[in-house]
């Protein structure tokens, strides 16, 4: 019989120790909690506040005693681990309601204490009584609180991550008027800039105040003023701090286990520490990426949950190992959803990795059937092998399933040459028959095999502006409404009719609406002995970014 201790639960420590017990009846397991809960939804907590979720119970995963119970687990919550003693194979517990401390031994030592909020040293935050961060129930309780008994007129949320995002959107729907500040361009970091710009609009048409390239210098008056860099103030009765979370690592720094990425705990394959008898998972740990290799820090719960099954699979002898975190997230944005796997652009620029992007907007079902919703799809890959590096996706309904659908093909080595191959469920209410996923994979397969080249929307105003020819195929009436700058209006059904208007001796740009009519206007010029390239995306993703309200 092992003595399995583990510090922390919720999705890594309490899906490991529910593992261990089926595995092993006779192993002595001991899960550690410094708070109330050992598992609950944190997902779920925005929701909680903004009413969408009324029930608070339905937070509340697993009890105490019910996982006790079941799983024959000795579990101690409000009980705080605070040293890790390697040479003798002991933890200091200490009860956070008596101050008790006391010495527990263990064979196996399991480390899940998760990641904490940042929270930087801001002038005036120690004296603000309505600064609120958001990670674990008690933290929703007090926000929840304020609001109901303070009916609060306005709010800043800082940073525009997944947690500031969800908690504006929820404080509007309380009938709270929201101001988001963010020292980057741009809300959600999965996602490019373009990519991001159609989520700006829809906030903004949604009454959210977004503040960008600003960062908060002082709160005032006990938190009712924030003062920004650019020397802004905002007046306020509650602030969010949502600028991110970084790893829950005092243990083992103290224990000098071995650290990386942002002070993040380094685990081998199998999620054991620099002690072989001290593994470590969740939101603490460095990962590798799934595709790259490199080492990095992704605290979301897919990672922590798989984590935790394997970790308790190799403590019973098990080969199994960790393969890296793909990085796979969703957030809904008011009507909007928002997602995106593998690796984005600004990743793939820092490590110098060669790629190609292409964007597409197909309807998420059937345009003929009632409530199709359009998409921006936008997949990033290996030009010479046509690997799938990442893909993003903002819209209505039927995101998810398509980042789900690519996550997939990475996790399967499928590149953008199989993508239209996939043979997807289709039904007028559900899907198209060319599934906006086949779609992005034959545009891609395109750039692949050389049919097509493209340019992107934060090329095309400068080659204009340097005398290159940008012809618009879309119709008069699509023009009026709104067109770049200095292009020239050549219909497609009129093209090959005016292609003596055209130079031979450079590069035609082409331009339509969404990029289907433009890369067929650039397949008739090369045809036709131009070299043309098509504007990846057309108008609608240029107009994203340049004509947001």
């Amino acid at each position: 019989m092992r003595k399995i201790v583990i510090v922390g639960g919720v999705a890594g420590g309490a899906t490991a120790a529910a593992r261990l017990r089926r595995l092993n009846e006779k192993d002595e397991i001991i899960m550690f909690e410094r708070g109330e809960y050992i598992s609950f939804a944190n997902c779920g907590l925005p929701y909680y506040i903004g009413n969408v979720i009324e029930s608070r119970q339905k937070l509340l995963v697993q009890s105490v005693e019910g996982m006790s119970k079941r799983f024959r687990l000795d579990i101690r919550n409000l009980t705080e681990v605070t040293k890790i003693n390697r040479e003798a194979k002991t933890v200091t517990a200490k009860n956070v309601l008596t101050g008790e401390e006391y010495e527990e031994s263990y064979d196996v030592l399991i480390l899940s204490p998760g990641a904490k909020p940042i929270i930087p040293p801001i002038a005036g935050i120690n004296n603000a009584k309505n600064v609120f961060t958001l990670r674990n129930v008690p933290d929703t309780d007090k926000i929840k609180a304020h609001i109901d008994q303070t009916n609060p007129t306005n709010a800043v949320v800082i940073g525009g991550g997944f947690i500031g995002v969800e908690m504006a959107e929820n404080l509007v729907e309380r009938g709270v008027n929201v101001t988001l500040v963010e020292m980057a361009n741009q809300v959600m970091n999965p996602i490019d800039f373009e990519m991001a710009s159609i989520v700006h609009t829809h906030m903004k048409e949604k009454g959210v105040n977004l503040l960008f390239n600003d960062g908060v210098k002082a709160i005032e008056q006990e938190g009712k003023r924030v003062v920004l860099a650019s020397g802004q103030t905002l007046e306020t009765d509650m602030i969010v701090l949502a600028i991110g979370v970084t790893p829950e690592n005092q243990l083992a720094k103290d224990a000098q286990l071995a650290l990386g990425v942002r002070g993040a705990i380094k685990v081998n394959e199998h999620l054991q520490t620099s002690d072989p008898s001290i593994y470590a998972i969740g939101d603490v740990i460095e990962v590798k990426h799934y595709i790259h290799g490199f080492e990095t820090f992704v605290p979301l719960a897919w990672p922590a949950n798989r984590q935790g099954r394997l970790v308790a699979d190799h403590i019973n002898g098990r080969d199994v190992k960790y393969n890296g975190t793909l990085g796979t997230s969703i957030a809904k944005i008011f009507d909007l959803t928002v997602a995106a796997t593998g690796s984005n652009e600004k990743v793939l620029q820092h490590h110098h990795i060669p790629y190609e992007v292409i964007h597409v907007h197909p309807l998420h079902h059937a345009g003929y059937y009632p409530g199709a919703k359009q998409m921006t799809l936008k997949v990033l890959f290996d030009r010479e092998t046509g690997q799938i590096y990442g893909a993003q996706a903002v819209g209505g309904d039927g995101v998810d399933k398509r980042i789900d659908v690519i996550a997939t093909a990475i996790k399967g080595g499928l590149t953008v040459m199989d993508l239209p191959d996939l043979e997807l469920s289709y039904a007028p209410p559900f899907s198209s028959a060319k599934d906006p996923v086949n779609m992005a994979g034959y545009v891609a397969s395109n750039i692949v095999e050389g049919d097509v080249e493209t340019v992107q929307w934060h090329e095309i105003d400068e080659i204009v502006a340097n005398g290159g020819t940008l012809i618009d195929v879309r119709t008069p009436l699509e023009v009026e409404r709104g067109k770049i700058n200095g292009s020239i209006n050549i219909p497609l059904d009129d093209l090959r009719d005016r292609l003596h208007e055209l130079p031979k001796d450079e590069i035609i740009y082409v331009t339509c609406q969404v990029g289907l009519r433009g890369y067929i206007a650039t397949r008739i010029l090369q045809e036709n002995g131009y070299h043309a390239k098509n504007l990846d995306g057309g108008f609608k993703l240029y107009s994203a970014v340049f004509h947001q309200n």
